[in-house]
């Protein structure tokens, strides 16, 4: 720190902050039109990689570089970040002839990317450029370049990385996005894959330890006339219901859709009960089964929640998708 201040209103200083997530936004909104041939041949080599893909970079763009190899790890694709320095002292013995290299570099005229390259070319591998200079030495030899100039940083000295880093960032989510829609790649293996997190964690539950039960889950008989199903809904906090017969067992679900298509449908609503608009043979799973194995249903037939039953189809409890994700409190009974 130089120890110099100036003198900056609370205006100045919003105005400045605006002006930075604007030059930033039009840097990343640029790269769109960049997206074509040569991004599709750095997703099919990724995609097609038979080893692992290698980010390095140095300075800022390393740093970037790590979260892109982060990204692409967690999402299927086996990945690390290599330092060039360490790569240069032994650390490109950890790279081999079926692996693909991502190089960051905004200018792409580090030294120690070009003293890289040359052990690169031996090895065998791909090499993908990510930089802001197709020109550069990077650019020209590497076999595949992606494109991530920007017109200017948003550093008022237009210095200090910030719009290039941002837009690196950007490039390398849709890269790894790309990639992902080509991998048979499921929720399942996400949560495999993040077992330390909240959600990994949740994800590997059986699905009775994260259903509500009791009196939390709301439950009406085919007679229960619309005003009362409205209630008991909405109560419930759910936008779900189960309609029970008079054995007990489950015979329909009532989502707030099928209430408002019923609102929508003509005639009187008011005329109608829950027989008239549940959703009958609803879908249903096990409470042994994995939460996860709950998620990948909804996700397949587009729904909200599923009935847990018993071996005689009587409710046990609900298992709802804002619990799964954790957008709600677990309710354990």
């Amino acid at each position: 720190m130089t120890g110099r201040t100036r003198d900056v209103t609370p205006e100045q200083f919003i105005e400045r902050g605006r002006e930075v997530l604007e030059v930033e936004t039009s840097a990343v909104a640029a790269l769109t039109d960049r997206v074509g041939g040569s991004f599709a041949e750095a997703a099919a080599a990724v995609l097609g990689c038979t080893g692992r893909v290698v980010v390095t970079g140095i300075g800022k763009s390393g740093i970037i570089g790590r979260k892109i190899a982060a990204t692409l790890a967690s999402t299927g694709t086996p990945a690390l970040f290599m330092h060039p320095a360490e790569g240069l002292h032994g650390d490109l013995g950890m790279v081999t002839s079926g692996d693909v290299v991502l190089v960051l570099s905004n200018s792409g005229e580090q030294p120690e990317m070009d003293k890289l390259m040359p052990s690169l070319r031996r090895i065998g591998v791909t090499v993908i450029a990510m930089t802001g200079s197709a020109a550069s030495t990077l650019g020209r030899g590497a076999d595949i370049v992606l494109d991530s100039g920007v017109e200017r940083e948003a550093c008022p000295l237009d210095l200090s990385p910030t719009a290039s880093t941002t837009a690196m960032l950007a490039l390398g989510d849709a890269l790894a996005m790309a990639v992902l829609s080509g991998r048979d790649f499921e929720a399942r293996d996400y949560a495999v894959f993040h077992p330390g997190g909240s959600l990994g964690r949740r994800l590997m539950l059986r699905v009775r330890e994260v259903m509500l039960t009791g009196d939390a889950v709301p439950t009406l008989g085919p007679d229960c006339p619309m005003r009362e199903v409205a209630r008991v809904i909405s109560e419930g906090r759910l936008g779900h219901g189960l309609v029970v017969d008079e054995a007990g067992a489950v015979v329909g679900i009532i989502s707030d859709g099928d209430l408002r298509r019923a609102m929508l449908g003509g005639g009187d609503p008011m005329r109608l009960c829950a027989a008239d608009v549940m959703t009958r043979g609803p879908k249903t799973i096990s409470g042994d089964a994995l939460a996860i194995e709950a998620l990948e249903e909804m996700e397949q037939r587009a729904i909200m929640a599923l009935a847990v039953l018993d071996g005689e189809g009587r409710p046990e409890g609900i298992v709802h998708l804002h619990d799964l994700m954790g957008r709600a409190q677990f309710r354990i009974g």
